[in-house]
């Protein structure tokens, strides 16, 4: 049963999702992009509510807020608890902030007992996960994890704007983008908690579940290529119509990745010249395919890519995908998933629910120099990058627990160990 004492802390979490929400509040949800001014101010509000947990409180070369605290000895490698706190367009309350949020409560709640800690504990916030601004998510997680790639700099939001301009009115050194990075031996561990984003834990009536492994996910811009012509005066043999080309493609699309088991999504679809009398001579869209394994990921991109070429050339239409985004799946550590397990076990469910996520998070980059691990936590109907997020007070209390529970159940295998 969830105490009071905890119903308590995760009603001062939810609150605090609420005030960051009202920080970057759009017209339709929330909007808080990479190195913006919503961006610093979010960043000010969690360092004061990291320094009142007991936290030391930097703003990396990338922008991620760190909060630290020492063990029982300084200088010990660091368990890191964190997420995200930047989001999509119209966003939700939840997503990444509601984990962010959870670590600092869980560094608040450990107290003075955070000083007999075989390690350091740290909260990060990372500053870009999403990739909304500039359209490269990751971009504060693998700056942490040495993966900054130097042409990154030279990217531009919507209104021109290049990532290394925006760096320098935040007040970042660009050239010292490196000073990110975390080295291997400075890290015991990572563990993000963070919002299912899907209706599995719904489905089965469990407020929690550990997180297996978490998808790879390969992006694509297309171009279907046709011929623009008079919409009343060209004849159906005549016509190389791009938009009913690339509409057989999108159902190619969904038919592949169903008889697949995988996950493939066209997310934009634009006609050109887009006259209401004119047949569409050009039209682009973008393309998202993820697997819970990287080989049945690129096998799907392959057949994917076969279907498209067969389309087109079925109706005198080219078709390019061009790649513009690469992450790998992340198989999360067996020991710290043992640590999760044992974590939501104390709160009651003795046999966790497992299950691999669909959706991207920072946990993926941060892998390639710590060992992961992922908590997830129920939201309503599966609903997530929407306003219509949502979670109970009651999941966030046990999640907590388990989350707190899991800290301490690492402690003891690391000093069992």
């Amino acid at each position: 049963m969830t105490s009071d004492t905890a119903l308590v802390d995760a009603r001062r979490v939810l609150d605090r999702c609420d005030a960051l929400a009202a920080v970057s509040a759009s017209p339709t949800g929330v909007e808080r992009v990479h190195l913006s001014a919503e961006h610093a101010r979010v960043n000010e509000v969690a360092a004061a509510w990291m320094d009142e947990a007991g936290l030391t409180t930097r703003t990396d070369q990338a922008g991620n807020l760190w909060g630290r605290r020492e063990g029982r000895e300084p200088g010990l490698p660091a368990l890191v608890l964190g997420s995200h706190l930047d989001t999509v367009p119209d966003a939700g309350r939840y997503d990444g902030i509601l984990g962010v949020l959870s670590a600092i409560e869980v560094a608040r709640r450990l107290g003075e007992r955070a000083v007999d800690l075989p390690f350091a504990l740290e909260v990060v916030a990372f500053s870009d996960e999403e990739g909304t601004r500039f359209a490269t998510a990751l971009m504060g997680s693998s700056a942490v994890a040495g993966a900054w790639r130097e042409e990154w700099w030279d990217r531009t939001d919507a209104s021109g704007t290049t990532v290394r301009a925006a760096a320098e009115a935040f007040g970042l050194d660009p050239a010292r983008i490196g000073e990110a990075a975390r080295r291997p031996e400075e890290l015991l561990g990572y563990l993000e908690l963070h919002i299912e984003q899907g209706p599995q834990l719904e489905a089965a009536d469990r407020a929690l579940g550990v997180v297996t492994s978490i998808a790879g996910a390969r992006r694509f811009t297309g171009r279907v290529v046709g011929e623009a012509r008079h919409a009343g005066g060209t004849p159906y043999p005549r016509r190389r119509d791009a938009l009913v080309g690339a509409s057989e493609v999108v159902l190619a699309v969904e038919r592949l990745a169903k008889e697949r088991d995988g996950i493939a999504t066209v997310g934009r679809l634009q006609a050109f010249p887009g006259g209401v009398n004119v047949v569409p001579g050009l039209v682009e869209f973008s393309l998202d395919v993820r697997d819970e394994h990287d080989a049945d990921r690129d096998t799907l991109v392959g057949a994917i890519r076969s279907a498209a070429e067969e389309v087109c050339a079925a109706r005198g239409l080219t078709v390019e995908l061009t790649e513009v985004h690469s992450a790998r799946g992340v198989y999360c550590d067996e020991a710290l998933q043992r640590s999760v397990t044992a974590g939501i076990a104390a709160t009651g469910d003795a046999e966790p629910l497992r299950l691999w996520s669909r959706a991207g998070h920072d946990a993926m980059a941060v892998a390639a120099v710590t060992p992961v691990a992922m908590l997830f936590v129920r939201c309503e109907d599966g609903v997530s990058h929407a306003p219509d997020e949502r979670v109970t007070l009651a999941d966030v209390a046990v999640g907590l627990d388990a989350f707190e529970a899991a800290v301490l159940d690492v402690a003891r295998t690391h000093r069992d160990g």
